[in-house]
């Protein structure tokens, strides 16, 4: 029996934080004015292989990873970070960045894909996704 080439594997972690930004747009309203968000930051692997263990990527690596996230991100304002320097601290430019970081600590070679998806509230998420195999 032969696979079909677009069968992909998917493994998703959440983490959920408070931090605080304003939005630096002309006209924001009141995003505008610093204010706290519940964030979900969501982190879906794919591949179209399992590693020698039987599984896409290592939970409990993931879970390191999103501990020290979690650390660098809780009860902090986006916008004094660094990696927000010259951005409006949007939930986009957010699931970039939080992936850019996932993408780096990350040392499994098993998943090829990534998508960040970032909650900014019950209703509200933008996403990124990129390549973990170049």
């Amino acid at each position: 029996m032969t696979r079909a080439t677009d069968d992909t594997y998917e493994l998703t972690v959440r983490r959920t934080f408070i931090a605080q930004h304003f939005l630096t747009v002309p006209d924001p309203g009141p995003e505008g004015e610093i204010n706290s968000h519940q964030f979900t930051a969501e982190l879906r692997f794919g591949g179209p292989e399992l590693g020698p263990y039987g599984y896409l990527v290592d939970i409990d690596a993931v879970e390191a990873i999103l501990d020290d996230l979690e650390a660098r991100y809780r009860d902090t304002l986006l916008n004094d970070l660094p990696e927000f320097e010259g951005l409006n601290p949007s939930i986009e430019h957010f699931a970039r960045v939080f992936g850019d970081r996932v993408a780096a600590a990350l040392e499994d070679p098993t998943p090829t894909t990534l998508t960040v998806r970032i909650w900014e509230d019950d209703v509200s998420w933008a996403s990124h996704r990129r390549s973990l195999d170049e």
